[in-house]
C-alpha cells in the first residue's frame, strides 16, 4: 500500500537525518530523498496509481512528507554551516589595515608641471624639440659664431662635427621661429647635455626651461611683469627680486633674475653666498641677430626669452643642497615628495 510506504520512507529519512555530521552527508540525504529522482518525488510518481478514493488523503500524507523532510533538511543545513563558518579563522578589525604603496611622480616633472600649469595661465603654449641637436640651431642661429668665446661657456657632447646633444633648451626658439610666424608666445621644457664633472652643484644631463614672446612692440617692462608673476605664484607673494644685467649671445639687453634666499630670508647664508639673494633664471630681449636666422623682420618685431634649470629651480623651493639626489632613485629621498 502507498499509505505504509510513505510512512517507511519517513522512518528511513528520520534516521538517514539523524546521521548526518557534516555538509557532505547532508547533500547526500538530500539526493536520496528530495532531488528529482528521489525516494519522495518517486512515490509522487507512484500516486498514479491509486484508486480514486485513496488519491486525497494519500495526496495530503505526500504533501506533508515533502514539507517535513524540506524543513528538517533546511534547519540542519543552517546549523551546519554556522558551525562551519565559526570555526573559520577570525578577523580581528581593530589590527591596522595592510597599506597599499602607490607610485607617484618624481619631484623634477612635480616642479615642471607647476611651471607649466603656471605659464599656461599666463597665455603660454607648451612646445618641445629633439634633444639631438644640429650645431646651426644649438650655436650658429643663437649668434654663437663658430670662433665666438660663448661657445666655450658650455662643454658640449658632440656626435660629429654636424650634430650634438643639445647644451639648452634655446635651439627649440630657432625651430619655433623659423616654422610660425608671429605672434610667438610659448616655453619650451626638456632635458639638456653637458660635458662637466658631477658634484653637488652640476650634473653632466639636466632638464631646462626656456621661454619665448615675440610680437610687434615686445618690451622689456613685458619680460620683468611676466617673470614676477611667475616667481610670485610658484615661490610665494612675499619674495624680494631683482634684475642684474648679464650677457646672453641670443639676447639683448640681457639679464639674470634674483629672488630672495629661502633659509635666511635676505640676511646672508652660505646657500646664498652671504649676499641675501639666490639666481632663479637668465632672460633678455631677443636679438635682432637671431631674427635674422628665422627671416623675422627685427624692425617690425621684438621679443624676450627666458631660461630656467628645474634642478635649481627645485633645489632652491624645496632647501635641497645636492643635485645628484634627483638621479639616485634614493627611495628615502622621494618618498618625502
Amino acid at each position: 500500500m502507498l499509505s505504509e510506504r510513505i510512512q517507511i520512507i519517513r522512518s528511513e529519512f528520520d534516521s538517514d537525518i539523524s546521521k548526518v555530521s557534516d555538509l557532505k552527508d547532508l547533500e547526500n540525504v538530500r539526493i536520496k530523498y528530495l532531488s528529482r529522482n528521489g525516494e519522495i518525488s518517486t512515490l509522487f510518481e507512484d500516486l498514479k496509481t491509486a484508486t480514486k478514493e485513496e488519491k486525497p488523503l494519500v495526496g495530503k500524507s505526500l504533501n506533508e512528507l515533502r514539507n517535513y523532510a524540506t524543513t528538517q533538511f533546511n534547519l540542519l543545513k543552517e546549523n551546519l554551516e554556522t558551525a562551519s563558518s565559526s570555526t573559520d579563522e577570525k578577523i580581528d578589525i581593530t589590527l591596522p589595515g595592510i597599506t597599499k604603496i602607490l607610485g607617484s611622480k618624481h619631484l623634477l616633472t612635480q616642479t615642471l608641471d607647476e611651471i607649466k600649469s603656471i605659464f599656461k595661465g599666463l597665455g603660454f603654449s607648451i612646445l618641445e624639440g629633439p634633444e639631438l641637436e644640429s650645431d646651426y640651431n644649438n650655436f650658429e642661429a643663437l649668434n654663437f659664431p663658430s670662433d665666438h668665446p660663448a661657445r666655450d661657456m658650455q662643454d658640449t657632447f658632440f656626435i660629429n662635427k654636424e650634430f650634438l646633444l643639445r647644451t639648452h633648451t634655446s635651439p627649440v626658439q630657432i625651430r619655433v621661429m623659423s616654422s610660425h610666424k608671429p605672434p610667438v608666445r610659448a616655453i619650451m621644457p626638456g632635458r639638456v647635455y653637458r660635458n662637466e664633472a658631477v658634484s653637488s652643484r652640476s650634473y653632466c644631463m639636466f632638464h631646462q626651461v626656456e621661454g619665448l614672446y615675440v610680437d610687434s612692440g615686445v618690451t622689456f617692462a613685458e619680460l620683468k611683469g611676466t617673470l614676477v608673476s611667475f616667481a610670485q605664484q610658484f615661490y610665494g607673494e612675499g619674495l624680494n627680486y631683482r634684475f642684474r644685467p648679464s650677457f646672453f649671445p641670443f639676447t639683448e639687453p640681457s639679464a639674470e633674475m634674483d629672488i630672495t634666499c629661502y633659509l635666511c630670508h635676505g640676511k646672508g647664508c652660505k646657500v646664498c653666498k652671504q649676499t641675501g639673494w639666490l639666481e632663479i633664471l637668465g632672460c633678455g630681449m631677443v636679438d635682432p641677430n637671431v631674427f635674422g636666422f628665422v627671416d623675422y623682420d627685427s624692425e617690425k618685431y621684438t621679443g624676450y626669452a627666458f631660461g630656467m634649470g628645474i634642478e635649481r629651480t627645485a633645489m632652491l623651493k624645496y632647501g635641497i643642497s645636492d643635485i645628484r639626489v634627483f638621479f639616485e632613485n634614493d627611495i628615502r629621498f622621494l618618498k618625502q615628495f
